[in-house]
Parts: structure tokens; C-alpha cells; sequence
């Protein structure tokens, strides 16, 4: 898996997150400091990525807003997978009118666009990082219910599932014992693409003002903040939307990769 030029591409588009994540580490400034001084200082010694309009250090910025979109992601992608496998593991298993009503709520979900309902959602909770995940989770666990039903349909009448029943197991146990780990790899395929999504969405709706709040960094409230003052220092908007174009594309990239590194019967065709 490491020689496939996706892994390579993704181990490049990587360094410039972890390089910032680094430098502001090493540099050890503090991203809320207000400098009125430096306020649209360009690169320097003191600032390696310039200041922005009230003389906050870029790069401490930067970093702090690329560890806040990691957690959101993770955090959401956490819940989500939780909800979803759960949800979806139920749905699988029962079948009949648990089945039903389990995925006619997802359908409902998913008839609406995901970031315009994630939006919605946002709006009617308010700003907050707190706000911004319940958000976020009620739109990502659809993905992890439909694909963990579909698995359950296909392993429900395998030898090793009906011995487990015959051997009087109860439902959580052939859940957690036998049909999860079965179904760990498509999941585990959609958590990193369901990572990425969670990452340019949180990014939008901080973008929109109804994510993550100033004074608190993030990489779309840095890109709304310098779209104001493109003309006169244009850096503001581009070491943000590089680094998270950078960070989505790695994520992708190693889904990608991890997809068909999966995929037995794509290997064996190959």
C-alpha cells in the first residue's frame, strides 16, 4: 500500500499541514495576542507568515485553526461512525418494520443536499464549535447506516453468523463478535472520505459565520476574515485555503488508497 503513488501524493500534501503544525509549535506564539503594531505585517523573523489585521501572528493561527478542523473531524466522524454502524447493524439485523422506519429516517436525510441541511441545522442551534459538531453528526451517520445494513443483508445467512445463533448468542454479541469485524474494512474506507467531508464542511459553515466564532481560529473564519482585505494583503486568504486544500486532498488521497488496498476482489481482477 505504501508504494501507490496515491500514498506518495498524500505524504506530500501532508507536509505542509505538519510543517505548520510544527513551525507554530517551535515558534511558540500565541495566536489570540493582539499586536496593533504588526497589524498587516508582512513575513518576518518574528512572524514567518505576517500578521493579520490586528497584528495576530498568521502562522499560530493557522495552526490552531488546522488542529481545531482535525478534531471536529474526528470527533464527528467518531460520533457519526458510532450512530451509524449502530443504526445500521439494527436495521440489518431485524429487518421488517425496524428495518423500515431506521432507513426511511435516512432517507429523509438524505433528501436534502448534505451541507445545505448541515447549514440549517447550524443556524437553528447557533454558533459554537458544540452547535457546529451536533450539526455535523446529524448529516455524517447516513453513510455509515446505509453501508453497515447493506453488509449486515450479506452476512445474515453466512454459516458462521447462523452457528453463532444456534449456539444461543445473544444480538450484541454476534454484533460485536461477528458481523463488525467483518464489515470493519468498507467502514473504515468511509470514515476517511466521511473525515474529509467533515473537514470542508466544518470550514463552510465557519465560513458563514455559523461555526466557529472569533476569537477563536479556524481555517474558514481565517478565509472569511481575509477576503476583505484581498487587494491590499492577499496572503491572509491563501495560507488558509492551501493548507486546508492540502489537508482534504492527503485525507482523500489515503481513502483512495486505503479503498483499494481493500478491495480482494479488485486485486485479484488486477
Amino acid at each position: 500500500m505504501l508504494k501507490r503513488p496515491a500514498v506518495k501524493l498524500a505524504v506530500i500534501c501532508l507536509l505542509l499541514p505538519i510543517l505548520v503544525l510544527s513551525a507554530a509549535l517551535l515558534h511558540g506564539t500565541d495566536g489570540h495576542a493582539v499586536d496593533l503594531d504588526a497589524v498587516l505585517a508582512g513575513m518576518s523573523a518574528i512572524h514567518p507568515l505576517g500578521c493579520d489585521a490586528l497584528g495576530r501572528d498568521v502562522l499560530a493561527r493557522l495552526s490552531e485553526g488546522l488542529s481545531l478542523s482535525l478534531a471536529v473531524g474526528l470527533v464527528v466522524v467518531g460520533i457519526g461512525a458510532f450512530l451509524g454502524i449502530s443504526i445500521g447493524l439494527a436495521a440489518g439485523w431485524f429487518g421488517g418494520r425496524v428495518d423500515s422506519l431506521l432507513m426511511r429516517l435516512a432517507d429523509i436525510v438524505l433528501s436534502f443536499p448534505g451541507i445545505l441541511l448541515a447549514i440549517a441545522l447550524a443556524a437553528m442551534l447557533g454558533p459554537g464549535v458544540d452547535k457546529l459538531i451536533l450539526a455535523l453528526v446529524a448529516v455524517g451517520w447516513v453513510g455509515f447506516a446505509r453501508l453497515s445494513r447493506a453488509q449486515v443483508l450479506s452476512l445474515k445467512a453466512t454459516p458462521f453468523v447462523d452457528a453463532a445463533v444456534a449456539c444461543g448468542s445473544g444480538t450484541v454479541y454476534i454484533g460485536v463478535r461477528h458481523l463488525l469485524p467483518n464489515i470493519a474494512a468498507p467502514l473504515l474506507v468511509e470514515a476517511s472520505f466521511g473525515l474529509a467531508a467533515v473537514i470542508i464542511g466544518e470550514a463552510g459553515l465557519s465560513f458563514l459565520g455559523i461555526g466557529v466564532q472569533p476569537p477563536d481560529a479556524s481555517l474558514g473564519t481565517m478565509i472569511r476574515e481575509g477576503t476583505s482585505l484581498m487587494l491590499v494583503s492577499p496572503l491572509l486568504v491563501v495560507w488558509p485555503g492551501v493548507v486546508l486544500f492540502m489537508l482534504v486532498m492527503a485525507v482523500n488521497l489515503l481513502g483512495d488508497a486505503l479503498r483499494d488496498h481493500l478491495d480482494v476482489r479488485g486485486a485479484d481482477h488486477a
